[in-house]
């Protein structure tokens, strides 16, 4: 037998393990919304998050964005779904409890996490702080596996989570919490490729599309210095444009308006996810102008190769950005007072929000009140 380790017990039995020896810790006992199967409703869920590893900081969940991404995996319309799925990537909370080494967030911190929740933190992409582009796959927040290759993940519609403290940021003190959890998609979504893009005082942006994305686009693009103009089918957008920080707005069906629109634009940034004309977009680019494409139809989109060709412009995809730039979009957002346009509901009522959102039935962006789940 092996001597005890407590100093003070002279047991000669090990009753408690050595120093160098994992402990295990109790699991967190989590209320969720979840769906059981492409075609199933979301209802109350109820699972386990691991007690914080050294490295991981557990986050009581206050409010979670809901994201029209979730819609699309929820149903299985992006390829195979697991489930139990619980959604949700756009999650803000407090602090709760942190693990022995975590260094940049401590109890009572108000934080968010994203689309993503580990990566392998080796390959080129982690290294150079582009983690969504993980070269073996980066964990997204739900409807994932973790770098085990075996563990499920599970999003944000939940009362808490725990995650590793490199991917987990800081919110602004400042901003209306309730309005900051799209900002951890739909914001760093339009802030990565503008910013790549180099967007900024005397350049010409259009917005196609004022939903989730293109509202925060437009207050993004102005904030940069753009002069922004959404572009939209409906001019009952009108006066939301303007309000948003849009100078001037564009029906997309008006022909003689565009027509005279064409080649002003240095930039188009499209968020639009239905089938749409992307030659009639390249058409009001500058020379060497850029499409900036972050929207995604379900079809495949044809583009006339001269539409590029001659006048040199160019198209160019985007997928939401790294931590070290996430925490960048929210310090901004945080300069700029910016923050989402949202309706916040119940978790009970997530199930007529989708359709809802279906319909376009909303300005600009669901949030669930997380505490609702505990009632």
């Amino acid at each position: 037998m092996l001597p005890c380790h407590v100093p003070c017990c002279f047991a000669t039995v090990e009753c408690f393990p050595p120093p160098d020896k994992a402990i295990t810790h109790m699991p967190i006992p989590v209320k969720g919304i979840a769906t059981q199967g492409a075609t199933e409703k979301l209802g109350a869920f109820e699972f386990e998050r691991r007690d914080p590893n050294a490295d991981d900081v557990h986050i009581e969940i206050t409010y979670a964005g809901i994201c029209h991404s979730d819609i699309h995996s929820a149903r299985s319309e992006w390829g195979p779904a697991m489930y139990p799925m619980v959604p949700g990537h756009e999650i803000v909370g407090r602090v709760k409890a942190v693990g022995g080494k975590v260094t940049k967030h401590k109890v009572g911190d108000l934080v968010g996490v994203g689309c993503f929740v580990d990566s392998c933190r080796q390959c080129q992409y982690c290294k150079e702080g582009e983690e969504q582009y993980c070269a073996p796959g980066c964990t997204m927040t739900y409807n994932s596996l973790e770098q085990d290759g075996k563990t499920p993940t599970f999003g944000g519609y939940s009362t808490d989570i725990v995650v590793k403290e490199d991917y987990v940021v800081g919110v602004p003190a400042n901003l209306d919490e309730k309005a900051v959890a799209p900002l951890l998609c739909a914001g760093i979504t339009t802030y990565h490729p503008l910013k790549k893009a180099g967007v900024t005082k005397g350049h010409k942006l259009a917005v196609v599309g004022l939903g989730g994305l293109g509202h925060m686009a437009v207050k993004i693009g102005a904030a940069f210095g753009a002069e922004v103009t959404v572009l939209s089918r409906s001019a009952g957008k009108e006066a939301d444009a303007a309000r948003l920080g849009a100078s001037h707005f564009l029906i997309t069906t008006d022909e003689a308006a565009m027509a005279k629109a064409a080649m002003t634009f240095d930039f188009v940034l499209d968020t639009v996810s239905a089938k749409h004309d992307y030659s009639q977009l390249l058409g009001l680019l500058k020379t060497r102008g850029q499409m900036l494409v972050v929207g995604a139809p379900p079809e495949p989109v044809d583009v006339s190769a001269f539409m590029l060709l001659f006048k040199g412009r160019s198209i160019s995809g985007s997928l939401i950005g790294g931590i070290r730039e996430t925490q960048e979009m929210l310090d901004f957002c945080g300069k700029h007072n910016i923050v989402s346009d949202v309706e916040v509901i119940k978790g009970d009522y997530v199930n007529e929000a989708y359709e809802r959102m279906l319909k376009s039935d909303v300005k600009y962006r669901f949030v669930i009140d997380i505490a609702s789940l505990k009632q």
